[in-house]
């Protein structure tokens, strides 16, 4: 076993991501601190995943390095994105979080039970439902949490889930299309209690601006993933309880996942 905790007959894989989280207070066209909303930050970051799969079971530890703050590449590229799709630009980056190097590890397991009534299976369908319960560790995330996933569509075995950004519903990178072209909806839930958020909390090494955040935070999505040969398209909306005091409503917003097997 290559971990302890990994089940004897599981099959290994191997997930590497790149990825890049912008973070801005609602109001990006004045440049005075905001001091009642959340602090402008950026996360640059490159993770590298372990996943252990029996088929019943899905473990994903995940370890990742990168950098918060300016090095990060925040300003420069919401900047732009404005300036293409003409949106206001954004003048407050000078109050973004310092720069500061990021270690985190996250953990999650998955455990997949099939749920198909015989008349989706009549029409060529099948659903399954996936428990799961996870948690984070470093000066980024501290966090545990459970919830499930309910899916519904075609090609179900080949993975369990798209990968969606973090903190959320686990997905995995990895995944076996055995159909050339496969569909699936799904939609889940998940209850998290956070001790740490450094896009809420700030700096850990230095002064920096934060918010006083709420220990606990649901999450709530749903979305559509497509298997076309050796690539997978996902969206997933999701709705995020307030996560912070003064937050005025709760986060909604979507995310774009593609995936190649190599």
């Amino acid at each position: 076993r290559a971990l302890p905790f990994f089940p004897d007959d599981s099959a290994l894989r191997a997930s590497w991501s790149l990825g890049q989280n912008l973070y801005t207070p609602e109001d990006i066209k004045t440049t005075e601190l905001i001091e009642d909303d959340r602090p402008y930050a950026a996360w640059l970051y490159f993770a590298a995943g372990l996943i252990a799969d029996t088929r019943r079971s899905l473990d994903i530890v995940e370890f990742s390095v990168g950098m918060v703050g300016p090095a990060a590449l925040g300003e420069p590229l919401q900047k732009w994105v404005h300036s293409v799709i003409d949106s206001p630009e954004p003048r407050g980056w000078h109050n973004q979080l310092s720069n500061e190097p990021t270690l985190q590890i996250f953990y999650e397991r998955n455990w997949r039970r099939p749920w198909t009534p015989a008349w989706l299976g009549a029409v060529g369908l099948t659903s399954d439902v996936t428990p799961h319960l996870g948690g984070a560790l470093g000066n980024v995330f501290i966090h545990a949490g459970g919830g499930g996933t309910i899916r519904l569509g075609t090609d179900l075995p080949a993975d369990y889930g798209a990968p969606r950004m973090r903190p959320s519903l686990p997905g995995s990178e990895f995944f076996v299309p055995s159909k050339r072209i496969s569909a699936y909806l799904f939609a889940g839930l998940e209850a998290r209690a956070v001790a740490r958020n450094i896009f809420l909390d700030g700096n850990t090494f230095a002064s920096s601006h934060s918010v006083e955040k709420f220990p606990f935070v649901g999450d709530f999505q749903g979305g559509l993933a497509v298997v076309i040969l050796d690539m997978r398209l996902s969206f997933t909306y999701v709705f995020r309880t307030r996560e912070f005091m003064l937050q005025d409503d709760a986060d909604k917003f979507g995310a774009i996942a593609l995936s190649f097997r190599i």
